[in-house]
């Protein structure tokens, strides 16, 4: 298969369009081709391609910022001698300066499938930022590796953040050259936009089920080291906003959780007890781990590692991941009512909401954990309404 990148550099007749103009890149670390060379590199080996200018989302263009809310600097590109502009520093949306750099932005960003990955908010801000400047945007698009599936809560009005660029659920189920569609028919916004289309991306196919395994995985976020995190990462972004370690500071962050002062045999009994539906397509593994930074630094957890390697017990369509991590929330409630579950603090640069409610795009989450009487079926229900909800909204903008 060819990604986006890869079928520009080989067709001369999809860079026609190009040719004349000033052309500006944004990319990050995963933006490469399959022989790994970094799309900025290789796109200014063209000859027909002027490239006047580059951008780099959150953690940056070609840097690892190993945390969230670690802002990268504008910089002078040593290589080829042009400006690279952050959009995770003094801004997040493009400045008027900015803009007028360049005629056509190429986006090349590898997503991961799920709302509160701040990618697809830049790509939004990008496309606002292009009506208002006449500009032209591309994207370059490249896989899904979450696939099809969909997932969570809708974000409800309101609730926009850099974490919540719109009303979809948790678990998206598009390619950012689609999300890109949806933005534009979303916002009303008038804008000359393009696609270069993946060739031969199958995402319903296995063993990848989005993610083709033959391919190279390049992190696009300092955290998101695997096809296992990807996979996980709708339910076990949730942990951002609480007190459990999400496994920053170990070899394996995004696929375990757990916490020093938590039993799991325990949590584990509860949640096959209450929703052992939602465990369905993974193996839940106790494990211990101590983390070398951030929550809990230096002391040994108790936790899970959540394991959907093995084809023989991964079920692509049965895996739940935002439920499964939501069923956890509601087994710590369960075993000490009083946990301090909920973590207060200025998250993503908001400071008035609680870091879980921004995650899930409201309190309906939090709330359902929070109650002592609330019922797998009751989030259930709300959670599958916004879901058949979104698959129906979705359908006009797929391309694959």
């Amino acid at each position: 298969m060819k990604f986006g990148i890869e079928r520009l550099l080989e067709d001369a007749s999809l860079r026609a369009p190009l040719k004349g103009r000033r052309v500006a890149l944004l990319a990050h670390p995963a933006s490469v081709t399959r022989n790994l060379t970094h799309s900025l590199d290789a796109l200014a080996a063209l000859p027909d391609i002027e490239l006047s200018a580059a951008f780099g989302p959150q953690h940056g263009l070609r840097g690892d910022k190993q945390d969230n809310m670690v802002e990268s600097a504008d910089y002078l590109d040593p290589r080829h001698g042009i400006p690279v502009f952050s959009l995770y520093g003094e801004v997040r949306r493009p400045t008027d300066a900015m803009m007028e750099r360049f005629d056509v932005l190429l986006v090349d960003l590898q997503d991961l499938g799920c709302r509160i990955y701040t990618f697809i908010t830049t790509l939004r801000y990008v496309l606002e930022a292009a009506e208002k400047h006449g500009k032209t945007v591309w994207v370059l698009d490249r896989p899904n590796p979450a696939g099809r599936p969909v997932e969570g809560l809708t974000l409800r009005e309101g609730w926009e953040s850099f974490v919540g660029a719109g009303p979809m659920p948790m678990r998206h189920g598009m390619t950012m050259g689609e999300l890109g569609h949806w933005f534009i028919r979303q916002l009303g916004l008038t804008v000359d936009y393009r696609v270069i289309a993946m060739e031969g991306w199958l995402p319903e196919q296995g063993p990848g089920f989005g993610w083709p395994t033959e391919r190279t995985w390049v992190n696009p976020s300092p955290n998101a080291a695997n096809l296992s995190m990807a996979r996980a990462y709708a339910g076990t972004v949730m942990l951002e906003g609480t007190t459990l370690s999400e496994g920053r500071g170990t070899t394996r962050p995004l696929e375990l959780f757990g916490a020093p002062d938590i039993d799991i045999p325990r949590l584990l009994a509860d949640m096959r007890a209450f929703a052992p539906q939602w465990l369905q397509g993974c193996v839940l593994r106790e494990c211990f781990f101590e983390p070398t930074f951030h929550k809990h630094k230096g002391h040994l957890c108790q936790g899970v590692q959540i394991h959907v390697e093995d084809p023989t017990h991964y079920d692509h369509t049965a895996f739940k991941p935002w439920r499964l991590q939501a069923l956890a929330f509601k087994a710590v409630r369960m075993q000490s009512p009083d946990y301090p579950l909920w973590r207060d603090f200025a998250y993503e640069y908001e400071h008035d909401r609680l870091a879980i409610d921004l995650i899930n795009g409201g309190p309906q989450l939090r709330e359902w954990v929070d109650d002592p009487a609330s019922t797998p079926e009751a989030l259930d229900a709300i959670a599958r309404a916004d879901e058949a909800a979104w698959l129906e909204a979705r359908q006009p903008y797929l391309l694959y």
